[in-house]
């Protein structure tokens, strides 16, 4: 069993950063890929970013691309999203998800274990 713990939501005007971390506990933490999802008021999650167990393969979806940065450090079970020039249509909870095949995915079928979210809220 995983558990990932997300934080580092909150509120921020458009245009500026933030930075989500998400902790792992529970299993190999450097085995397995990440991602981060979002899920605003009234749609369907969707993919943010991906990053393979390893580090060396990121993967992004076009909306972010440029802006956002994903990253872990395996010797902290930990993986980041750094999140810039944010947008208020992106106000939503962010959610970090593990994968256990180690491979970047942008599917929600294909992660394993979930964390509970974060808010971020951005202000126009």
């Amino acid at each position: 069993q995983v558990q990932l713990v997300e934080s580092g939501g909150g509120l921020v005007q458009a245009g500026g950063t933030l930075r989500l971390s998400c902790a792992a506990s529970g299993r190999t933490f450097s085995d397995y890929a990440m991602g981060w999802f979002r899920q605003a008021p009234g749609k369907e999650r969707e993919f943010v970013a991906s990053i393979r167990a390893s580090g060396r393969r990121t993967v992004y979806a076009d909306s972010v691309k440029g802006r956002f940065t994903i990253s872990r450090d395996n010797a902290k079970n930990t993986v980041y999203l750094q999140m810039g020039s944010l947008k208020p249509e992106e106000t939503a909870v962010y959610f970090c998800a593990g994968r256990v095949s180690g491979s970047t995915s942008d599917s929600i079928k294909d992660y394993d274990y979930w964390g509970q979210g974060t808010q971020v809220t951005v202000s126009s």
